[in-house]
């Protein structure tokens, strides 16, 4: 049983994460998401934590921001695009319970202290951005360390808001290498 309540866009949504966990699973609606979801959002968040899990699409990442926007102190959990996409059709109601377990497990909180510790630099020295297999590496690198899939400059943001420490992104670099070098 999971602690937090969960946070997903839709009806499918939770269809597909009580196939995964035994869990309290809230559904904003997708763009309807109004006022009295913020309030039994904000009121999970007091008693038990939420954890945020949309779309690995612009939609779910509009959606998430309104959420982090009115609650704070969410944590959020991701599923790659490839991971939720079936035919054309890309949502969490894609993915399978081993997905949407691990996307749970590495749920991250973000850091109130403002953090610097990686910058644009890093995105064009480690080939997140620059390259042409750049976007394939910042998803896979999205996946090992379960911020998602994000532009460089969004990656950069999540990467110090969520704590990931050096030590931590160079292990997951190394793996991301390894994968993209055996395709």
């Amino acid at each position: 049983m999971i602690k937090e309540v969960i946070v997903v866009e839709g009806r499918d949504d939770v269809t597909a994460v009580k196939r995964a966990v035994e869990a309290e699973v809230i559904s904003v609606s997708g763009f309807g998401i109004n006022a009295n979801s913020i309030n039994k959002i904000k009121e999970a968040q007091k008693r038990q934590g939420v954890i945020v899990l949309t779309d690995p699409d612009f939609a779910g990442e509009k959606i998430r921001k309104i959420i982090s926007k009115r609650v704070s102190g969410i944590k959020h959990a991701y599923i790659s695009q490839k991971d939720g996409t079936k035919g054309d059709d890309i949502g969490v109601e894609n993915a399978s319970p081993e997905t949407i377990i691990r996307a749970l497990k590495n749920a991250k909180c973000e850091m109130k202290d403002v953090r610097k510790e990686f910058n644009i630099q890093d995105m064009y020295f480690f080939k997140l951005t620059g390259d042409s297999r750049s976007k394939e590496r910042r998803d896979c690198l999205g996946n090992i360390l379960g911020i998602g899939y994000g532009n460089a400059t969004q990656f950069v943001t999540r990467l110090n808001n969520y704590g990931i420490s050096k030590e931590e992104f160079i292990k997951a670099m190394e793996k991301v290498e390894k994968e993209i070098d055996n395709e």
